[in-house]
């Protein structure tokens, strides 16, 4: 069965990409190679699982290797694998169109990438290295048959904006992909593809750690025998074609880091990941006793595009007995590890194992656990070394990894104490180096018993904050925590090391010594009764606003602020729950003045003098609302608000 070529174009991401890799110039387009071996590793590996999954598959597993086909006459590199193959609409969803999300994101950074190797990095970053073999060839034929079905399909395209496709009755189970080179640049032989030496030498650099045989065809001299005639030996010299492994298939993780060197960890980090950078990390580990594995892990050095994004797959794979099982394995890593690659081979589980079996079982639970502690006392290490190349590690991972991490802190109770210990945040002692806990409580002023800190969307906002002023006058350090998971953790972890997590936009602030309270506290008593009437009245006039209108000790120089209950929902994490569809109850928080701003006593005399006067309760709505604005709030209706502002500004000219 043979049907006709179809043509059809790529999507416009894909054409945009292949433009942009076409045309631009890489410092080593040997990678293309990589990739191609890479994938078609994958494709072993699948293959051998569906055959332990499907008795009744109709697949070959007796010789599963790798081919590369050189024809240096026609120029063209052919990548070879008998593995599981791809079905027509695969070839169109994973070749035909780029169906990742943030290509947009990538055409951007390619484009501002100030160097060659910078947009290599992100080539391999954003998972589309099928499409680097546009650096070498002028045309790419793949042809593939998914194993357990009866036709092939075969796709071709030149790099512009088309491709073609059909179904054909000859393809062999696997895939191969075959590169028409382009010309050779004669002053370049670096680039040489249709030369033995050079596919020979990428081989052994990037994939002789591969599992499965790299097999080419090589031509050696043919050895000479006894009884050569004279006539022969004035012929040319024979030559025989023999079939060699290119790579060792080494174990990688079986193997004491002694005896492997970093590039060889490197280019396997690269493999699992299928990253262009070296990791930052590298972390071997061995158990033995009752259950056995082996485990490589990597600490990448840069977050991947689609860290936060729905779509974004674990990066363990899992081996049984050197057999691979499944890739993206979520089971053996806590979903705020997400950012953590390699792979573990255990010793005693079934190879049969489905998702639900993985997750039931009491082995795949162990291995998580201890596999979670290895990283976390990793990136602890890190932090509490001398040596500055370490601290510069942990800052690396905090910096791409941070927010991730403290997911953490809502999800994994056993690794809570290891997880803030390992926290870093911004805080008022420090425009540059953000802390840890351990350095705020050390820095602690004498009779200081709470850590405070105070959430929001910048770090400009939360410094302007009308809730800083006491804490500034007092030389008190705060934390400025803006990203968006911190104000879900800050709800569920009481303590650091015996002191309070204390937000200062929530509940009543005493910062007063005790000498300060005795002097203070009869001053408050008068305030108190000098402000009543005007308190009751703003909490009656803003009622539909506000909980309760008291006076403050935060302030110093705002005539007001909006805080919390001690217990109560920030409007932050309101909108975040709303935003996530999620319904919750708008909670009404309070008001607190300043006693000695001219504006708050001014009120208070206008309103003994006039009692319910329109104009003072407007005089109340701007109150609110400029303390709304200034702790970074939204109004509920800016309009009616701007309206009452330029009214009260045009009777002052």
């Amino acid at each position: 069965m043979t049907t006709g070529i179809e043509q059809r174009e790529f999507q416009t991401e894909t054409r945009q990409i292949l433009d942009l890799m076409i045309h631009s110039v890489y410092s080593n387009k040997d990678t293309f190679l990589r990739e191609l071996v890479s994938n078609a590793s994958d494709a072993l590996d699948k293959l051998k699982l569906e055959a332990y999954r499907d008795k009744d598959l109709e697949a070959d597993t007796s010789d599963l290797h790798i081919e590369l086909d050189v024809d240096a006459d026609t120029r063209t590199l052919t990548v070879r694998d008998n593995g599981i193959g791809m079905s027509r609409d695969e070839v169109i969803d994973l070749i035909g169109t780029l169906a990742k999300s943030g290509t947009a994101e990538l055409r951007r950074k390619l484009r501002e990438a100030k160097d060659a190797v910078a947009s290599e990095e992100l080539i391999g970053q954003f998972g589309i290295g099928f499409y680097s073999t546009f650096m070498v060839a002028d045309k790419v034929t793949l042809l593939t048959r998914k194993a357990g079905e009866k036709h092939g399909t075969r796709w071709e395209s030149s790099g512009d904006a088309t491709y073609t496709i059909e179904t054909v009755d000859d393809a062999p189970q696997g895939t191969s992909v075959t590169l028409h080179l382009k010309p050779e640049d004669v002053e370049d032989h670096l680039y040489d593809y249709a030369s033995e030496r050079k596919l020979r030498e990428i081989v052994k650099r990037y994939s002789d750690f591969i599992a499965y045989p790299v097999r080419m065809q090589v031509e050696r001299p043919a050895p000479e025998t006894d009884d050569t005639s004279a006539e022969d030996q004035d012929a040319e010299p024979k030559t025989v074609v023999e079939t060699e492994t290119l790579n060792s298939m080494k174990a990688l993780w079986a193997r004491p880091r002694s005896e492997v060197t970093d590039d060889e960890y490197n280019e396997f980090y690269k493999h699992v990941s299928h990253s262009w950078d070296d990791p930052l990390e590298v972390i071997p580990m061995k158990a033995e006793g009752t259950f056995e594995y082996q485990a490589l892990l990597f600490i990448p050095s840069h977050a991947p595009f689609d860290l936060f994004s729905r779509e974004h797959r674990a990066g363990i794979h899992l081996y049984v007995k050197r057999v691979f099982i499944k890739d993206d394995c979520e089971e053996l890593m806590p979903e705020y590890l997400r950012f953590v690659k390699g792979v573990v081979d255990a010793q005693d589980l079934s190879l049969n194992v489905s998702r639900e079996i993985l997750q039931q079982d009491r082995q795949i639970r162990a291995i998580r656990r201890r596999l979670t502690k290895k990283v976390l006392t990793t990136i602890k290490d890190m932090l509490s070394s001398e040596d500055e190349a370490s601290r510069d590690k942990y800052r690396t991972v905090w910096s791409q990894f941070g927010r991730v991490l403290k997911e953490g802190l809502l999800s994994d109770f056993d690794n809570r104490d290891t997880l803030l210990e390992i926290s870093s945040f911004p805080s008022t002692h420090s425009e540059d180096e953000q802390t840890t806990l351990a350095q705020y409580v050390e820095r602690m002023k004498d009779g200081q018993e709470q850590i405070y800190y105070l959430t929001g969307e910048s770090r400009q906002q939360l410094e302007a904050s009308p809730h800083m002023e006491a804490f500034r006058a007092r030389g008190l350090e705060v934390l400025l925590l803006t990203d968006p998971v911190d104000e879900m953790w800050v709800t569920s972890v009481p303590e650091f090391d015996g002191k309070p997590l204390q937000s200062i936009a929530k509940g009543e602030v005493d910062l007063d010594t005790d000498e300060e309270k005795k002097d203070a506290e009869a001053k408050r008593e008068e305030q108190d009764k000098q402000f009543a009437d005007v308190l009751g009245w703003l909490t009656s006039t803003l009622e539909d606003q506000v909980k309760q209108v008291r006076l403050s000790t935060r302030l110093t120089d705002s005539p007001a602020c909006i805080v919390g209950d001690e217990f109560g929902m920030t409007p932050s994490l309101e909108r975040m729950y709303r935003a996530s569809g999620q319904e919750v109850p708008h909670f009404k928080r309070i008001l607190e003045l300043n006693p000695t701003h001219p504006l708050v006593e001014g009120l208070r005399a206008a309103h003994a003098e006039r009692g319910d006067d329109p104009a003072l309760a407007e005089t109340a709505e701007l109150l609110y609302g400029t303390a709304l604005l200034a702790e970074g709030g939204e109004l509920e209706d800016p309009a009616h608000f701007a309206k009452m502002l330029a009214n009260r500004l045009a009777r002052t000219i």
